[in-house]
């Protein structure tokens, strides 16, 4: 199993904008479908996006669709979540995993999480 760091998490006023990374330490998952999932307080996990192992196709949750987009570099075994326009809805801590990527069915393949990034949005 791959373990993953999230990073780039913070606090920022609605309509503010925010990075987040995913990467693996050591290891390489260029082979595999990847995927940005969170959890707000009280709130099952749900989905965000999730991107093909090449990066060709890319698929959004609708409530993030045309505000957030994600990208990878394969060279540097990074995936990226650009987060544009953010509300309050979106406060969370976003986790990355990999996934059986088959839109819209988007399945994480872990069942141990790793520490998650918080993200937090003022009004």
């Amino acid at each position: 199993q791959v373990q993953l760091v999230e990073s780039g998490g913070g606090l920022v006023q609605a309509g503010g904008s925010l990075r987040l990374s995913c990467a693996a330490p050591g290891r390489t998952f260029n082979f595999n479908a990847m995927g940005w999932f969170r959890q707000a307080p009280g709130k099952e996990r749900e989905f965000v996006s999730a991107i093909s192992r090449g990066g060709i196709s890319t698929y959004y949750a609708n409530s993030v669709k045309g505000r957030f987009s994600i990208s990878r570099d394969n060279a540097k075994n990074t995936v990226y979540l650009q987060m544009n326009s953010l509300n309050v809805e979106d406060t969370a801590v976003y986790y990355c995993a990999v996934v059986v990527y088959s839109p819209p069915n988007i399945t994480p393949k872990t069942d141990s999480w790793g520490q998650g990034t918080q993200v937090s949005v003022s009004s």
